[in-house]
């Protein structure tokens, strides 16, 4: 059974499915799983607007869902995709474009 945190939320690490390259990291409630899992769609629960959210919903930069994995503790998923597009905003192919080095702030 999944734990989700005491906002009923669990991380998603979302991966590419061909490349294993890691995109990007959301938040899932049950109902975004659900959803995922019925339409072979990413959706993920937006913190920020307290809503559902259908990624590429907007941009059309859909993430087509291959598999969904648990960690051992049952308190992280690992979803493998098919991106349709950029997955980040800023149109980088994934969120984890900006490497820290000592000269950044921590």
């Amino acid at each position: 059974m999944l734990k989700f945190n005491k906002d009923g939320l669990i991380p998603a690490i979302i991966q590419d499915n061909d490349t294993d390259e890691v995109l990007m990291l959301g938040y899932m409630n049950a109902e975004s799983i659900r959803r995922t899992l019925d339409s072979g769609q990413v959706w993920f629960y937006s913190r920020s607007r307290s809503e559902l959210w259908h990624k590429g919903a907007t941009s059309g930069n859909y993430l087509n869902l291959c598999s969904i994995w648990k960690d051992c503790d049952d308190d992280t998923l690992l979803l493998k995709v098919k991106p349709a597009g950029p997955v980040c905003h800023t149109g980088n192919q994934s969120c984890f474009y900006r490497q820290i080095n000592e000269a950044d702030d921590t």
